[in-house]
């Protein structure tokens, strides 16, 4: 396994960020997740337009997107697989113990890791902490996971492979990796961004594609919703067939059928579309 590392490929085995990198120190960094299929990425402007959105709303230098397509480019091609998660992390660099920031500059980190299809549905649980959806990291895709962590080691705990939360006010916000869509009356609904949600690449392709409308809604909707699914960069479109103690039998209902097969079709013809 190769990796790019601040301008070169190295072996997996020999490849070094210092110890006191700030994303290692204070979790001062971004990243993005990046689906490639036989070296093919997708959807990689849209990402590379989040990164940089991130960036800015960290305080980091804007990246350089064309060393970052470069390093992409370079670690599928020494890393050929069928199926992989292409990981894109770029940090504040070198920096002192603290929050303070150093002035080495960024560093940049392209990996690339093997995964498999995901089944058609799963199973989630909601958790007692919330989303700040007036907190200065949100929206932003950063390093920060720790609290994501513990809550998916929760849903795993339970036999769920996420776990969905609600923010400060009691609206349903997202997953820890994904974002969350129910029907309600036959009508697609997810949660805005102002719910304190990431504005997910897989979720604003699903809003577009399949006319899904952007809702505040209770986390309480989740009892009672007809169906419910989750967007991911490596989920697409997955059905819920049970959230909590609730099974919602026959998922994926025809709702999300449609959503997921509209999805691929799309994702087929455009292995780089643009919104709007």
């Amino acid at each position: 396994m190769k990796l790019w590392v601040n301008g070169a490929l190295h072996d997996a085995e020999t490849a070094q960020v210092s110890v006191l990198d700030h994303g290692l120190t204070v979790g001062d960094g971004i990243f993005e997740t990046v689906k490639a299929e036989r070296g093919e990425t997708f959807a990689l402007t849209l990402h590379l337009e989040r990164l940089t959105r991130s960036a800015r709303g960290l305080g980091l230098p804007d990246p350089d997107l064309d060393e970052v397509r470069r390093a992409c480019a370079a670690v599928l091609e020494a890393n050929p697989m069928e199926l992989g998660r292409l990981r894109i992390t770029y940090t504040g660099g070198l920096s002192p113990l603290g929050s303070e920031r150093g002035d080495a500059g960024p560093s940049l980190v392209v990996a690339l890791g093997g995964t498999s299809r995901r089944p058609d549905s799963t199973a989630v649980i909601t958790v007692p902490w919330t989303r700040n959806e007036r907190g200065a990291l949100t929206g932003l895709k950063t390093t920060s996971y720790a609290e994501n962590v513990v809550a998916l080691a929760r849903a795993r705990e339970r036999g769920a492979s996420e776990a969905l939360f609600g923010n400060t006010v009691g609206q349903l916000c997202e997953g820890t990796g994904s974002n969350v869509f129910v029907v309600l009356d036959g009508r697609v609904h997810t949660p805005p961004v102002s719910s304190g949600c990431l504005a997910g690449i897989t979720r604003a392709l699903a809003v577009e594609w399949t006319g899904a409308v952007e809702t505040d809604l209770p986390l309480e909707v989740l009892e009672s919703a007809e169906e419910i699914f989750l967007t991911s960069t490596l989920r697409d479109v997955q059905a819920v067939h049970r959230v909590d103690g609730r099974e919602l039998a026959g998922a994926p209902g025809p709702v999300t059928a449609k959503a997921m097969r509209v999805f691929d079709e799309r994702a087929a013809q455009d292995r780089d579309p643009r919104l709007g």
